[in-house]
């Protein structure tokens, strides 16, 4: 029969099996040296007594477990069993501590009527150990009365469990009579000198050998006083006298080692060993929290661990009586010591194990001795030797075991090699525990108590439940046997009728044996885990067993792998920037110092996890992992979102499938932050097999990250453009840093403009309520004239603010207009006919009105067409800027670029620039070599000019007569910008002014009618120094009236021959500096067209007064007026050229200032009388 009861809270399995009695049929694995000292008391309850009470008062009753004796300075220890075998009972004499001395018993009692059953069961129960019993109690509890009332020093009774506040007490006194008893016996065998014969003490399987020997022999004789000696040496060491025993046990040691007593002499010399253990180590060996407390009759040395010197005792053949006995061993005592040293001890324990092993009944008490030996190498951390004990245990034969008593057997080898510190070997013994607790022979296996012993045998294994251990290093212990041990427990799990276990250890052995599974083994796993998973699906959540013991949750941190985690930026349309005065309101003020190296050094650690961009609320954010596939067959992986904290944040889950051994795999996880503020990216979740795992970042260091910590500002509205030209595939060069949303393309001719209509929709949540829009032209080499860009914004910020689902329209002018100019050599058979500018006389009078050559000349050459083919490219963005919403009130906006690229093919050509005077001295005609590069015909129109039609590859020259002009009319740069501007700057903006001027005069426009294109034409790039200087109107204006009317443009004065002619020449000065006095002269002359010139006019023009005319200083912006006269004798044509006399002081300043007018005079005939 088996049954379990449990001590002191820890429950034991006691075996209750019929045998001879022979030997002991069960050992007691739980003793130590210590328990030599001890007498052993048995508490067992006498009828029905409930369970939880009887315990409780078996508690109490324990608790006195040593008991200081009254007028002595001894102690008492007890040893206390609620169950004893009477079978080992029998062996009280070799080893008194396995002597029953005590009984207490415990009983409940409802009246007087049960009494007598009560009492006779009570006397049954000490008939059972009659033979070696000292004295017995027994307490009851419920009976009140008369009974209750009789004082009885061997009842006690109490109303219930609860009120019985002396049974400490009781058990003091109980102990106190028990040790009388022991030292009158002790006193008794010790003080035997009567002449009578010792007795033979025997084991119960020696008294069968004894029959019929010589009792009178000397060999008889030593054998009964060497047994006699012992047996007195385990009363001394119960009694509390530590040296006497130690003199008893050496001259037991002597007497049967003289008659081959084996049995005995072991004995004696486990008793020896047993003494000097207590001597040498008071605390105790077995391990417990409370050591004993050291005895008072052990010398002030008793403490010391180690006594070098130590030997044993010469014994005096004299102290022995006639008996072999003697009463007085001091004697002994002064002489030597007696304990034996620590080394000692061992070698003793080993000599006596020898002499055990040589007889087969003896297998318990060898077995015991080991575990004793073990416990005190323990002490000694002599773990190598002690491991020697342990093995020689393991193969000593206790005959045939059950199943329970194996499991006791290998749980107790387990926790002897845990306690010298052979981890591995106690796992070993463990496991083997748990196997032999589901072995085919039970009818009803243990599956709760195998799955409990396998997780006993984790850590011996270096193995632990928690994944976190498994992610520091190097892979710890032997990986096979770590495999079949999980292997193990997701079976003995599953038996248990526990899937989420099975699932929980499945789980970690494919996180952490990954590495070491073979590709065939990876698939039957994972094959089992979603078996398990598709009853039970596997969670985070911790599994608490029922002892207590929490097991972690196992996230697959390697299904897939991750080997970096990158946080994404948003897209460029998206990305918030800060107001650029706003910058600096979130920096701290509180240091005065621009540097601080405290501060830097916080900002250093805030950069190494924060990353230097924004994400907005409201806005889709994605976040890249490099994920890799180590499984031989393709992964899907379900439901794989971010893990964050920080703001409110929804995780929108994807699903991928990953190829077998996919080598880095990039995967992007998005998600949208619901709250502004800090958000932290802690992790993912995945769901593999049918587990799901929340993998934390901080547990995987050979993730690589940028940072997880990133900023959430408050949300902003979203802008949509569309556009009315086509989108284009060009991209901005590398030299470009902006990013653009989308690019538009258009091919347009130099000079035309397109108009690009764009829709903005606000695609948001938030309103619109602040737009900008700026221009940038992309660095290129072209230059470009004018406005390329233009637009008018106030119709757009009308409909502000714009309302989510709105949209708005915009118009953008595109204008290109870059250089005409071509290069004269490619034309050098278009000449001038000899005309040139600078060696033009001043009062060279242009009779002729020049008109446009109608000879053409044609480009043949293949260069040259290539060359004026040529297109130029022009590149640009749009920058709209826009904000609202509560991101507006923190500073923020977002920009919304447009690449706006433009191909310009050529449209005309000016090959050459040139300029002639015109007959007004106020104009000039400007001649331009136009030239059409294009594959079309072509026309040329300017302002108040005839229109110009070019083929294709046609040169022709167009001559323009225009006002010249008064550059020092256009608005000056003030003196401080003047100051710090670049002249060259300055230059380039005074000729562009210049030619904006001239542009908006000319009005040179082109048209293309075969593809209805039309655009205007600058000669803005084309004007060199000179040209402008000829259009230039010279700051001295000169005008010349003949009889009140002006003379300029070819006309033609008439007067009559005879008649007086007023002659007023009036100067205006526009120049900045005063002006004068200057002298002119008045010359007439004849000129018959023929190259000839007559100045010699003195008998047909005569002056009314001088011929000189004299003009005083003339302040800026002032005039001056003088007058002559003229009288023609003759009728004809005249000339009059004024000249400046050579002393004056106007020949200081530029000839260009004194150009006056020609005057042409016709002097005529009196007119007819009317009717002749």
């Amino acid at each position: 029969m088996t049954t379990i009861l449990c001590c002191c809270g820890v429950w034991q399995m006691v075996i209750l099996i019929v045998q001879p009695l022979m030997k002991m049929s069960v050992p007691d694995y739980m003793q130590c040296a210590e328990d030599h000292q001890t007498v052993l008391v048995v508490v067992q309850p006498v009828g029905i007594v409930p369970e939880d009470q009887f315990f409780k008062i078996y508690k109490r009753i324990a608790s006195v477990s040593q008991v200081s004796i009254r007028d002595s300075q001894r102690l008492l220890y007890i040893r206390y069993r609620h169950h004893y075998l009477p079978e080992n009972n029998e062996w009280g004499d070799f080893q008194t501590h396995r002597k029953v001395v005590g009984l207490i018993s415990i009983t409940t009692c409802a009246s007087a009527k049960e009494w007598p059953q009560t009492a006779e069961r009570f006397h049954g129960q000490k008939e059972v150990y009659s033979s070696t019993l000292y004295d017995s109690r027994l307490l009851v509890f419920g009976l009140q009365g008369e009974i209750a009332e009789q004082q009885r020093t061997d009842v006690a009774f109490y109303p219930n469990f609860e009120d019985c506040p002396d049974v400490e007490k009781r058990v003091d006194d109980f102990v106190e009579s028990i040790f009388i008893v022991l030292e009158s016996k002790r006193l008794d065998r010790a003080t035997d000198k009567s002449g009578d014969k010792i007795p033979l003490l025997c084991v119960p399987f020696e008294k069968k050998d004894f029959v019929g020997l010589d009792t009178d022999s000397r060999h008889y004789k030593k054998r009964c006083q060497g047994r006699m000696r012992k047996h007195v040496g385990d009363l001394c060491l119960q009694a509390g006298m530590l040296q006497d025993a130690l003199v008893h046990y050496h001259m037991a040691v002597e007497l049967l080692r003289g008659v081959n007593d084996f049995l005995w002499l072991g004995a004696a010399l486990e008793g020896l060993c047993s003494a000097s253990v207590i001597f040498h180590y008071p605390g105790g060996t077995a391990g417990k929290s409370a050591g004993r407390k050291p005895s008072i009759s052990q010398p002030a040395d008793a403490g010391k661990r180690h006594r070098p010197g130590a030997q044993e005792v010469l014994i005096d053949p004299g102290a022995l009586t006639a008996n072999g006995i003697s009463a007085d061993t001091s004697t002994e005592i002064g002489r030597a010591k007696n304990c034996l040293s620590p080394e000692d001890i061992i070698e003793k324990y080993k000599e006596a194990i020898s002499y055990y092993g040589k007889y087969k009944n003896a297998g318990v008490i060898e077995l015991e001795a080991c575990v004793k030996a073990v416990r005190v190498l323990a002490i000694q951390k002599r773990a190598r030797e002690a491991s020697e004990f342990l093995q020689n245990a393991v193969y000593i034969n206790l005959g045939q075991l059950s199943e329970e008593e194996k499991i006791q057997r290998y749980s107790i080898l387990s926790e002897l090699y845990e306690l010298i510190g052979f981890h591995r070997k106690s796992a070993f013994f463990k496991r083997v525990a748990a196997m032999q607790c589901v072995a085919p022979t039970i009818p009803e296996p243990g599956w709760r108590a195998c799955y409990k012993l396998l997780l006993e045998t984790l850590p011996g294994y270096s193995l632990s439940l928690d994944p976190k251990d498994f992610s520091k290093g190097t892979h710890r212990g032997w990986a096979a046997v770590q495999m079949r041990l999980l292997h193990e427990l997701v079976y003995a799990s599953r038996r248990m009728g526990n899937p989420g276990l099975s699932v929980r250890h499945l789980s970690f052995l494919l996180q952490t044996m990954l590495d070491f599974l073979s590709d065939q083994e990876k698939k039957e796993v994972t094959q089992s885990l979603e078996n398990y998973t598709s009853k039970c699906p596997g969670g985070m959540e911790i599994i608490t067993l029922p002892d207590g013991l929490k097991l972690p949750p196992v996230p697959f941190t390697k299904l897939p792998i991750v080997r970096s985690v990158k946080l994404l930026n948003l897209p460029v349309s998206l990305r918030p920037h800060k107001v650029k005065g706003l910058l600096g309101q979130n920096m701290s003020t509180a240091s005065p110092f621009i540097y601080s190296p405290i501060i830097m050094h916080n900002r250093g650690e805030e950069r190494c996890k924060k990353i230097d961009f924004q994400w907005v609320q409201g806005d889709v954010c994605e976040v890249q992992l490099m994920v890799y596939n180590p499984m031989p067959y393709e992964l899907r992986v379900e439901n794989m979102g971010l893990l964050t904290s920080g703001v409110e944040f929804e995780s929108l889950p994807a699903a991928l499938s990953l190829p077998a051994e996919s080598g880095l795999y990039p995967v992007t996880l998005v998600g949208v932050p619901r709250t502004a503020g800090n958000i932290t990216v802690n992790g993912y979740h995945t769901s593999v097999f049918g587990v799901t795992s929340d993998c934390l970042l901080e547990g995987l260091s050979s993730v690589k990250t940028g940072g997880c910590l990133v900023e959430v500002i408050p949300s902003l509205p979203r802008l949509q453009l569309s556009t009315s030209l086509p989108r284009s595939a060009h991209t901005p060069p590398p030299t470009s840093k902006e990013e653009l949303s989308s690019t538009v393309s258009v091919q347009l001719f130099n000079g035309e403009t397109q108009q690009l209509t764009i829709t903005l929709d606000n695609i948001g949540s938030e309103d619109i309520e602040t737009l900008e829009l700026t221009s940038k032209i992309i660095s290129t080499k072209e230059k470009v004239f004018g406005e390329f860009l233009s637009w008018e914004l106030d119709d757009a910020l009308s409909h502000l603010p714009l309302k989510s689902g709105q949209a708005v329209t915009l118009t953008v002018n595109i204008k290109v207009k870059l250089d005409f100019s071509g290069q004269e050599s490619l034309l050098q058979d278009l000449n001038d006919d000899g005309i040139s500018v600078t060696g033009l006389p001043i009062s060279s009078p242009l009779r002729q009105v020049l008109k446009p050559r109608s000879e053409t000349k044609t480009v043949c050459s293949d260069s040259g067409k290539a060359e004026y083919s040529h297109v130029k490219t022009l590149e640009a963005v749009l920058n709209f800027k826009y904000s609202g919403g509560a991101g507006k009130v923190e500073g923020y906006y977002r920009e919304l670029s447009l690449g706006v690229h433009v191909d310009v093919e050529p449209s005309v050509f000016f090959t050459r620039v040139n300029t002639l005077p015109a007959t007004s001295t106020r104009q000039c005609h400007l001649l331009l070599d136009i030239f059409n590069p294009t594959e079309h015909e072509l026309t040329v129109s300017a302002k108040n000019n005839q229109d110009l039609v070019l083929h294709a590859s046609e040169c022709q020259r167009m001559a323009i007569q225009v006002d010249k002009f008064d550059f020092e009319s256009l608005p000056q740069p003030d003196q401080e910008t003047a100051r710090f501007t670049n002249p060259k700057q300055l230059e380039e903006e005074r000729q562009h002014a210049q030619g904006c001027q001239i542009n908006s005069k000319l009005g040179i426009c082109w048209s293309i009618p075969s593809l209805r294109r039309r655009g205007e034409a600058s000669v803005e790039g084309v004007l060199n120094q000179l040209v402008l200087e000829h259009l230039q109107l010279a700051p001295l204006q000169w005008d010349v009236l003949v009889n009140g009317k002006p003379c300029d443009c070819d006309v033609i004065a008439d007067c009559k021959a005879g008649d007086a002619v007023t002659l007023e020449v009036q100067l205006t000065n526009l120049s900045k500096n005063s002006v004068g006095p200057l002298a002119l002269t008045v010359v007439p002359y004849q000129d018959y067209q023929n190259g000839v010139q007559n100045y010699d006019l003195e008998d047909a023009v005569t002056f009314i007064g001088s011929n000189t005319f004299y003009i005083d200083t003339v302040k800026p912006k002032e005039n001056s007026v003088c007058k002559g006269a003229l009288l023609f004798l003759y009728t004809g044509d005249f000339y009059l050229n004024i000249k400046f006399q050579d002393d004056s002081a106007g020949r200081e300043l530029p000839l260009a200032w004194f150009t006056l007018p020609s005057v042409h005079i016709r002097a005529l005939d009196a007119p007819l009388q009317a009717g002749a």
